[in-house]
């Protein structure tokens, strides 16, 4: 059932809407939604505005909370996440370290799939907004640190580093992770990149770098072709402890 407070995805024929379910009304070209009204709905049940259109009513999922949520910045793209969890094997017993929050769009992620997750911002600023995105997201196993991953300490299963990496980063990353655990680093620039694999090499028994290149298949009346956007995005630095 529906709480208020909770957030929402209202999924229409040709709109969606990120909104919270609580006192006041929302404004949209196809009417007002009854925003109270949608306590104590249950996913899948359709809410109508006051111009009688329906709306489905969904509960956000990590990838909504990529689309819609505040942003403070370009969060990591749901490929470059998908590669770190993949190649770090992060499951429901790890302890990750997320330093780079952002937005916490990746802790997000992260904090759906493992046990703990305690995600480092050294931006108050962002840290904040990290902090509301994560608690709309409704995760408790998610704590936001508005401080350097160079102060964390304790042991960790993964360790996912976005941020302007520095040598210092890496030999932090290897001192408090698990024997056999993982770090993730996720650089833009070749140059970051060459950090993180000069300073991993001598630390760490095995170390991959990965380059995702990603074209969305676009359908049209003319005829079907890949999407002409970027499809880079960044590197990532894999290596075992």
């Amino acid at each position: 059932m529906i709480e208020i407070g909770e957030r929402l995805l209202l999924v229409g024929k040709d709109r969606e809407y990120f909104v919270t379910a609580g006192e006041g009304q929302f404004s949209t070209d196809r009417g007002m939604i009854d925003l109270l009204a949608l306590v104590g709905m249950n996913p899948g049940d359709e809410i109508r505005t006051h111009l009688d259109v329906p709306f489905t009513v969904l509960r956000p999922r990590p990838t909504d909370f990529f689309v819609h949520a505040r942003r403070s910045g370009a969060p990591m793209l749901p490929k470059d996440i998908g590669m770190v969890i993949a190649y770090t094997g992060m499951n429901r017993d790890d302890r990750v370290l997320d330093a780079g929050t952002g937005s916490g769009v990746a802790a997000i992620y992260f904090g759906k799939i493992a046990r703990e997750v305690k995600t480092y911002e050294v931006r108050p600023e962002f840290a904040r907004l990290a902090e509301r995105n994560i608690r709309e997201a409704r995760l408790d196993n998610v704590e936001v640190i508005a401080a350097d991953m160079l102060d964390a300490t304790g042991e960790f299963d993964v360790v996912h580093l976005d941020l302007g990496l520095s040598r210092e980063h890496v030999e932090h990353a290897y001192s408090i992770l698990s024997p056999g655990g993982y770090l993730a680093c996720y650089t833009p620039f070749l140059e970051h990149t060459f950090t993180a694999l000069d300073a991993a090499t001598p630390l760490f028994r095995d170390v991959h770098c990965y380059e995702c290149m990603e074209r969305e298949l676009m359908r049209s009346a003319r005829g079907t072709r890949p999407s002409t956007r970027v499809a880079h995005s960044g590197y990532i630095t894999i290596a075992r402890k």
